[in-house]
């Protein structure tokens, strides 16, 4: 399989309120920019649609290198949390309800296909690729102001 390398971020003015998404997917020294964003959204909403947009662009089963700097998108991949909220109904350990389960839904049948990494980065810090993202999404956010 291949392994390609994905950074994402989210972007939001106001929760809920305008929003935007940012990608870029690297493969063999090539990259590739995907963004999008919508009017009314919330920013884990954005973080999600961003990781969902690029996994999707995948024409094939790949192993997959996560870089996002959502602790929500991370934490509940790696640790195996939506998974849990899926085998219980959409329910949390807490008992409340999960929240953006469209997303999930597609989010962990895409990961299902590919063999997903995850790997939290620190937002705004020296990462270049995920501050690329971030100027990707605002950008997008911005077009909703």
């Amino acid at each position: 399989m291949k392994t390609v390398t994905i950074y994402t971020d989210g972007a939001c003015s106001g929760n809920p309120g305008p929003g935007g998404w940012g990608a870029i997917l690297r493969y063999n020294g090539r990259s590739k920019e995907l963004s999008g964003g919508e009017k009314s959204t919330t920013n884990n909403r954005m973080e999600l649609t961003g990781v969902i947009s690029a996994l999707s662009a995948l024409k094939e089963p790949c192993i997959v290198e996560l870089y996002s700097d959502s602790k929500y998108v991370i934490d509940a991949l790696s640790k195996g949390w939506a998974v849990s909220w899926r085998k219980n109904g959409w329910k949390k350990a807490d008992k409340k309800p999960a929240l953006n389960i469209d997303l999930w839904e597609t989010l962990l049948s895409l990961c299902e296909k590919h063999e997903v990494r995850c790997h939290w980065v620190k937002g705004h810090a020296e990462n270049e690729y995920n501050n690329r993202c971030d100027e990707l999404a605002v950008s997008e956010r911005m077009k909703f102001t």
